[in-house]
C-alpha cells in the first residue's frame, strides 16, 4: 500500500478535502491521509510514497524532516532542496533569461548588520551604495519588499528617495528588494500543478482579501490568456515547482510576472471560491496519485527544474525550452459577480505584492 500524505498547519478546508477525494477515488493500493510524525531519525523513511507539503517555509523542523524523507525514496511536492533556496531576486533574474516579462528590480542589503556581524564584513560592499543608479533604474512609485519574503509581509510604497530611506530605516536585518510599480488594466492569478496544469483565475489584488477573486469583466482576449499559460509553464518548469501560483499584471497588453515563489498558495475555499477551490482539489488529488504511481522506493523521486538540470549537465540554461505541446489547455475561470456591498469603485493604484 502506497500512502499519500498532507502535512499543513493552520489551513484545514484545503488538506482535508485532498485526502478525502483521492481516498474517494479508491485507486488499488493507495491511500491518503495527514502526515504523521512521531519521531525522525536520519536515513529512516517516513513510510510515505508521497507527501503534498504545505507549511515546512514555517517550520524548519519540517524542512529537514522533508529533506530526509526526500533522501529515502519519498517524493516530496514541492522540492524541498530546491525550495529552501529559492527567492524572489532570483526568480527575477532567470525569468529574464527565459524571456518573461517581470518589474525592474533592484537589491538592498539589509540597514543593520546580521547577527555575528561587523562593518568588516561588508569589506567589498562600497558605501554608500550608487543609489542614483538605483533610483534610475526602478524609477517612483516604486515597491519595497524582502527579496524571500510572501503573504504581504514587510512590503511597502515608496513615492521618492526620501520616503525609501525613511521606511528602509526601520528593515532591521531584512534583505529588501526596490521594485518598479506596475500599473496594470488587468490582472491574473494562475494555479499551476505538475508543470503542466494551470488554471487561470482573474484577480483584484486591489479588492480586501475575502474578495480578490470577485472580478465583474472578461479577460480582454484569448491570446492574452495563452501568452499567460505558456509564461506559467515555463516559469515553473524551469523552477522545478510541482505546485506553485504565479501571478501577472497586464500593462498595454503585456503579461508581466509580479510573484511566482509561491509554493504553499493559498487555496482555502474561503478566499477562493468554490469553483477554484474544486479545481484546485481534484487538480492536486490527481497528481498526487500520478506521483505515486511513478514513485519507486530507494530512489530519488523529486521534481528538479530545468534550471538545475541544464546546470549539471553544463548546458546554455535556454537549451530546453519548456514543453508546451504535452499540456492541456488551460481553463480560465469565470468572473463571478460583483458582490452587491462591494458598490466603490477601485482606484487603479495599490500595492503589488
Amino acid at each position: 500500500m502506497k500512502k499519500i500524505g498532507i502535512l499543513f498547519g493552520q489551513e484545514r478546508s484545503f488538506p482535508e478535502a485532498v485526502v478525502e477525494r483521492i481516498n474517494q477515488k479508491a485507486e488499488k493500493d493507495i491511500t491518503a491521509e495527514p502526515v504523521k510524525i512521531e519521531k525522525i531519525l536520519q536515513n529512516s523513511p517516513l513510510d510515505y510514497a508521497v507527501i503534498i507539503d504545505r507549511i515546512s517555509q514555517d517550520v524548519p523542523f519540517y524542512r529537514a524532516s522533508l529533506k530526509n524523507a526526500a533522501i529515502t525514496g519519498t517524493a516530496v511536492i514541492n522540492n524541498p532542496f530546491w525550495w529552501s533556496a529559492d527567492e524572489k531576486f532570483f526568480n527575477n533574474a532567470l525569468a529574464e533569461q527565459i524571456g518573461v516579462p517581470v518589474p525592474k528590480t533592484a537589491l538592498i542589503p539589509s540597514r543593520q548588520h546580521p547577527t555575528g556581524t561587523t562593518g568588516e564584513s561588508f569589506s567589498n560592499l562600497t558605501m554608500p551604495l550608487n543609489w542614483d543608479a538605483i533610483f534610475d533604474y526602478v524609477g517612483f512609485p516604486a515597491y519595497m519588499k524582502p527579496f524571500d519574503g510572501g503573504g504581504w509581509r514587510d512590503v511597502y510604497k515608496l513615492h521618492d528617495k526620501e520616503d525609501f530611506f525613511d521606511k528602509h530605516s526601520g528593515t532591521e536585518q531584512l534583505v529588501m528588494l526596490l521594485q518598479e510599480e506596475i500599473i496594470f488594466d488587468e490582472y491574473f492569478r494562475c494555479y499551476c500543478i505538475g508543470g503542466k496544469h494551470v488554471r487561470i483565475m482573474q484577480y483584484e489584488p486591489r479588492n480586501p482579501h475575502h474578495l480578490r477573486y470577485a472580478v465583474d469583466q472578461a479577460p480582454s482576449s484569448e491570446k492574452l490568456l495563452k501568452t499567460i499559460e505558456e509564461y506559467t509553464i515555463k516559469l515553473c518548469t524551469y523552477l522545478g515547482y510541482d505546485f506553485n501560483t504565479v501571478e501577472f499584471a497586464v500593462r498595454d497588453g503585456v503579461p508581466i510576472a509580479i510573484d511566482f515563489c509561491n509554493p504553499a498558495p493559498d487555496a482555502d475555499i474561503k478566499s477562493v471560491g468554490q469553483e477554484n477551490f474544486d479545481w484546485v482539489v481534484e487538480t492536486t488529488a490527481n497528481y498526487a496519485i500520478e506521483r505515486a504511481k511513478a514513485q519507486k522506493p530507494g530512489q530519488d523521486n523529486l521534481t528538479w527544474g530545468e534550471y538545475i538540470k541544464a546546470s549539471v549537465a553544463g548546458k546554455p540554461l535556454i537549451a530546453k525550452a519548456a514543453t508546451k505541446s504535452a499540456a492541456p489547455k488551460a481553463k480560465a475561470a469565470k468572473a463571478p459577480s460583483k458582490p452587491k456591498a462591494e458598490t466603490k469603485p477601485v482606484a487603479k493604484k495599490a500595492p503589488i505584492k
